[in-house]
Order: structure tokens, then C-alpha cells, then sequence
């Protein structure tokens, strides 16, 4: 398939791209209600206070750290998929559990890789969706299963990073900084970033990943031992 295959894809069939309201609903069976991504320490530090904290503090992380890496390791893992190259998928998929800078938020990412795999296994089967064993980071279960159902990829990289934002934005409406109405902005405010961002990673190298979310990653081990959580990351 050819990079102009996925904007092909929207052209003729609008539909493909429904398997993702599924697979990123709230409802489906990966646990994400239960990670905050550091953000429940960071509402603990005084560091998100407000609408414009929020905002500021996931601006970060989508441009400086989890949100770019993760659209690339994504992209990475969907164009492995549609190559047939098992040995490539096993390495983005690598790649992206050994970038987890702490263990907690290894587990977030492990957690939820491996339950949305197994889950779109049992109810959305296709020949070309590989089975990894052990450990799968998320974005590469999404960037998979996306591949095996020819979802367009620049649609999923965007949909998975709008879904990243609005589980963050659940987090702190159950944290309190922010009400229901201010997230509604706080999502609305990002959706620029998010498509930013995951265009730019469509065309980005593995080589290309990087962080400069240092006081999140900090942060996560802090939450570690936190008197009170709410969530496990």
C-alpha cells in the first residue's frame, strides 16, 4: 500500500473509519478510566489548578513527549502491519515498552495494549491482525488493528491522540480542578494541537521520538507513593 493509500481510503469508503468510535469509546475493555498519566500527581504538586494549567500542562504533553511518540510509534506499528513485516511490528513494539519511563506508567500502557489486542482478537478478527505475545504498548495495539482493517491511518493517529486528551480530561474533572464545562473547552482548545501533531508524525522516523516532559516523568514516580490515589498511574 502507498502513502496515499489512507486518504484513498476515506474517499471511496467513509465508513472505514467507524471501527474506531468502537475501539476508543470509553466503553471498550482496556481500563483507560483507571490512568491519569501522572496528571493525578500533578493536581497533588499544585502544578494544574485551573482550565489554563490543564490545557498548558497537556499542550506539553502531547507536543514534547507521549502524545508525539506515541502517534509515531503508531504510525510505525500500522505501516508494519500492512507491510506483513513481523520483525518490524516486534520492534516498534519494543521500542515503545522500553520508552515507559517508569513502571507505573509501563503498566498503563502494557495494561491497556494487551487488553485492547485481545479484545479486538476475540470481536473484530481479521487475517492481517498479527498476535504479539507478552506485552504491547497501546499505541501499537491501535496502529494494528487499525492496519488489519484498513481504517485510514492519518484518521486513527488522530482519533487515538483526541481519545488520549479526553481520558486526561476525565481524569481531572474526577480530580476537580475543572468541571465539566471547562473540559468541554479544554477538549475543543486542543483539537488543533492534536491534528498538528499527528500529522506531523505520519512522516516522522523512529528516530524522531524523543521527550521534554521531564517533571511528568518525575511525577510518575512520585504518584508511586502518593498517601491517596485515585488512579494507578
Amino acid at each position: 500500500m502507498d502513502d496515499c493509500m489512507p486518504l484513498q481510503m476515506i474517499d471511496r469508503d467513509p465508513m472505514a473509519i467507524l471501527p474506531l468510535f468502537v475501539w476508543l469509546s470509553p466503553s471498550y475493555p482496556v481500563g483507560c478510566y483507571a490512568y491519569s498519566h501522572t496528571l493525578e500527581w500533578a493536581v497533588e504538586a499544585g502544578d494544574v489548578t485551573s482550565e489554563e494549567t490543564l490545557v498548558a500542562w497537556l499542550t506539553d504533553l502531547l507536543t514534547l513527549g507521549l502524545g508525539c511518540n506515541d502517534a509515531i510509534l503508531l504510525c510505525h506499528a500500522y505501516r508494519a502491519v500492512r507491510a506483513g513485516d513481523a520483525v518490524a511490528l516486534e520492534e516498534v513494539n519494543e521500542l515503545a515498552l522500553a520508552l515507559s519511563p517508569s513502571a507505573e506508567l509501563y503498566l498503563e500502557t502494557s495494561q491497556q495494549g494487551r487488553s485492547f489486542l485481545d479484545a479486538t482478537l476475540a470481536a473484530w478478527p481479521s487475517p492481517l491482525l498479527m498476535s504479539l505475545e507478552g506485552d504491547v504498548a497501546f499505541p501499537v495495539a491501535i496502529g494494528m488493528a487499525a492496519a488489519a482493517h484498513e481504517v485510514p491511518l492519518a484518521t486513527t493517529a488522530a482519533a487515538y491522540l483526541f481519545g488520549l486528551v479526553q481520558t486526561l480530561i476525565s481524569a481531572a474533572i474526577r480530580l476537580a480542578p475543572i468541571g465539566q464545562t471547562a473540559g468541554i473547552r479544554v477538549c475543543a482548545s486542543l483539537s488543533v494541537t492534536v491534528q498538528n501533531v499527528s500529522r506531523q508524525a505520519l512522516d516522522l522516523s523512529l528516530d524522531d521520538i524523543g521527550g521534554a516532559t521531564f517533571r511528568a516523568d518525575l511525577g510518575s514516580f512520585h504518584h508511586e507513593n502518593q498517601y491517596t490515589r485515585l488512579f494507578r498511574s
